[in-house]
């Protein structure tokens, strides 16, 4: 079954039907397939570049060009056109170009022809391939997350790419490339299915987005900021827009980050001790002769630089709010991407601080979240980092943005969390005797149950508070060593999701260690049974239901 053909633009991709993505998906997909062909070829034909820029600007050389590179002639690897005007194969290989480009076009064409997506009630559904067909689905209560990235590449087309992120191994549903407003809109429509909203509901949001629709001849937004009509226009309001739209959410509750902070940050992160490290190897390798050095660390050290640059460029315009539907992050400069997390997808969260990060009262902030572990790919990691870089105050701001249920009952104890030592703040210290297992970090470690949240305590070279919604918890864990059995103590572990976070409280007192486990394995359960969060906008209430 095929999409139907339609005469009018699609404006609601959620109607149930099957559509097609962009028509310049198959070239922004394999765009980078082309590129690469493309430095092959102008690799591979240098030396006639030479040739031909010898002859442009010193046509008197002429001559010794093709004397100097005669001896090319009829060598394949070296100058293929040489070889084939030599051997008078130019029909032939204008032919093969011609058959190529018509092969790549139809390709092209049979792989966006194949490609249909629709959205449901139940799940949104991808069919692809065209000798080997498959067709995904993902339920909409076991949504996770929407993210929407804009490669500069695809935002050149005035596309992007949706992916909706479920729970399971490799069970994304990737969506590339749509076109940029459309992908707003899918968005929108997923959350508003996911969330159990009435149909009246999505109505009136339906027909209120409607209204703010313009009609194409240049308007001025709520920054001053005019927009052009026109392709261009719309190109340009797309690369300037912000990537939260600031309607969403209320401007204080957005987090900004300064540039020097970034960079800061970066730079006094621990790639830097590794680069610093490593060109230490290779001055004194190269200094002593010994030139494998540069082939065994060099590379190394370029994939560090390259690392700590994607690290700034992509908390370059962060910004984080919360919504009716969940938390937006988005981030990026050229290359853009945001993703919205529903209420209760977040199953654990840790703050954590790197020992050079002290002074200036620096905080980063990652979660873990069903389906994004952050082995799956570079992209996957830093959707786990919602906060790069931030003060207390921010963490104090995201915190609350995460787990809003919570935040009134938490909130006290996040400063003594995240600074505090001893039984201080509410929170319930180690024995002494835990020093002889961890002796430069035991007056740290901590525990404290709040509102429905476990939050964890520890580090010295690496400050951590963990937090752990127990709604979402998977399973609890006591594990008692042999060391930490001739000194009665015993460890506690909350398993969530696969992610960035661990929450582990190391060498409790054995029978405290045991009394928590069994309050978490109780609160647990009670939480987990009043939890509605996979239905966060559906009200019980009819006259709620109208006030909305």
């Amino acid at each position: 079954m095929t999409a139907p053909t339609r005469s009018q633009p699609v404006t609601n991709l959620a109607d149930g039907e099957w559509h097609r993505l962009h028509p310049a998906s198959p070239l922004l997909r394999g765009g980078l397939v082309f590129i690469a062909v493309l430095g092959f070829l102008i690799a591979n034909l240098r030396e006639r570049l030479v040739d031909w820029a010898f002859l442009l600007f010193a046509p008197d050389l002429g001559g010794d060009v093709d004397a100097e590179y005669g001896r090319w002639q009829e060598d394949w690897a070296n100058d293929p056109i040489g070889a084939i005007v030599s051997l008078n194969l130019v029909g032939w290989a204008i032919a093969a170009v011609a058959v190529l480009i018509v092969v790549v076009i139809a390709g092209f064409w049979l792989s966006w022809r194949m490609h249909t997506f629709r959205v449901t009630t139940e799940a949104p559904e991808v069919r692809s391939g065209i000798l080997f067909r498959s067709h995904r689905s993902a339920r909409l209560d076991r949504i996770q997350g929407i993210n929407v990235n804009r490669p500069v590449f695809a935002r050149l087309f005035g596309t992007a790419k949706l992916e909706v992120s479920v729970a399971g191994q490799s069970a994304n549903v990737p969506l590339s490339y749509l076109g940029s407003a459309l992908a707003d809109g899918l968005r929108a429509d997923l959350l508003r299915l996911a969330s159990g909203a009435r149909a009246e509901k999505a109505a009136k949001a339906a027909d209120a987005a409607g209204m703010g629709v313009g009609d194409g001849t240049g308007t001025v937004d709520g920054t001053g900021r005019a927009h052009v009509p026109g392709i261009i226009g719309q190109r340009v309001d797309e690369f300037l827009a912000p990537e939260l739209d600031p309607s969403l959410a209320p401007p204080e509750s957005v987090v900004h980050l300064p540039l020097g902070r970034v960079i800061g940050s970066t730079l006094l992160g621990g790639s830097t001790l590794w680069i610093i490290v490593l060109a230490a190897v290779i001055a004194a390798g190269v200094s002593t002769g010994q030139i494998w050095v540069l082939f065994s660390f060099i590379p190394a050290a370029i994939g560090l630089v390259s690392y700590m640059w994607s690290r700034i460029t992509k908390s370059l315009r962060y910004s984080i709010a919360g919504t009716p539907d969940g938390v937006r992050i988005g981030h990026g400069l050229l290359s853009t991407g945001n993703q919205t997390i529903p209420p209760g997808r977040i199953h654990a969260i840790e703050a954590n601080q790197w020992l050079l990060w002290r002074p200036f009262g620096w905080w980063s902030i990652r979660i873990n979240v069903a389906g994004q572990s952050v082995t799956a790919s570079n992209d996957a990691a830093q959707r786990t980092l919602v906060l790069p870089v931030g003060t207390v105050a921010d963490v104090h701001r995201v915190l609350a943005l995460l787990l809003p249920d919570a935040a009134f009952a938490v909130d006290p104890l996040i400063e003594q969390g995240l600074v505090g030592r001893g039984g201080a703040g509410g929170y319930a210290p180690v024995p002494k005797r835990a020093a002889w297992l961890r002796p430069f970090s035991w007056r740290r470690i901590g525990w404290a149950l709040a509102g429905g949240v476990a939050l964890i305590r520890r580090g010295w070279l690496l400050r951590s508070l963990t937090l752990v919604p127990l709604a979402r918890m998977q399973s609890v864990a006591v594990s008692v060593g042999p060391l930490q059995r001739m000194l009665r103590l015993a460890s506690v572990r909350i398993h969530t999701v696969t992610g960035p976070v661990t929450a582990l409280a190391p060498s409790l007192d054995r029978s405290e260690a045991t009394d928590l486990f069994e309050r978490l394995a109780d609160e647990a359960v009670e939480r987990a049974a009043s939890d509605t969060s996979h239905h966060w906008a559906a009200v019980s209430r009819p006259e709620s239901a109208d006030a909305r």
